[in-house]
């Protein structure tokens, strides 16, 4: 299947916004989901952007993306890459398009002299996980993600 996978263009970003839209829903998080076109374009191509994004197309079409943002591993005194989101449209999976992405992130970070790219799964996604280990990618079992936002960020900012 011929395909390229490169940055997203502003011109795609209602492209990247209706596979966000899918992501969200294949988490089942569609009311989580805040991206706009406008807000995905001004986060992703101001000149202080630290989001980024890339879109697998198959004949012109924008069938897969990837956002992705730096990050930074003190134990490893190295920058990173955090993975945030990764989708391919159903119709296009097991095309090898998922491995090409993180190929290409993987480019990016050994471009960048990262040390890691680091990202999560659900537990309840066996295909992603059996996928991710394929690709050499160990999942920690004895981490879990901790979050604060809403009010519970805004009230632990006003306690500072």
């Amino acid at each position: 299947m011929p395909s390229l996978i490169q940055p997203v263009h502003e011109s795609q970003i209602p492209d990247l916004l209706r596979l966000l839209r899918a992501k969200a829903a294949f988490d089942g998080a569609e009311n989580t989901l805040k991206a706009t076109e406008e807000n995905l374009k001004a986060e992703l191509f101001s000149l202080n952007s630290t989001a980024r994004a890339i879109v697998a197309t198959v004949d012109e079409r924008v069938v897969g993306m990837a956002t992705y943002f730096r990050t930074y591993s003190s134990f490893m005194m190295r920058p990173g890459l955090w993975l945030d989101d990764l989708f391919i449209e159903e119709k296009y999976r097991k095309h090898g398009l998922g491995r090409r992405l993180i190929s290409w992130l993987c480019r990016e970070a050994a471009h960048d002299g990262c040390a890691r790219i680091d990202w999560i799964v659900a537990n309840e996604n066996d295909n992603g996980k059996g996928f991710y280990e394929r690709m050499g990618a160990t999942i920690h079992e004895n981490v879990r993600l901790v979050r604060l936002e809403g009010e519970a960020l805004r009230c632990q900012a006003r306690n500072a």
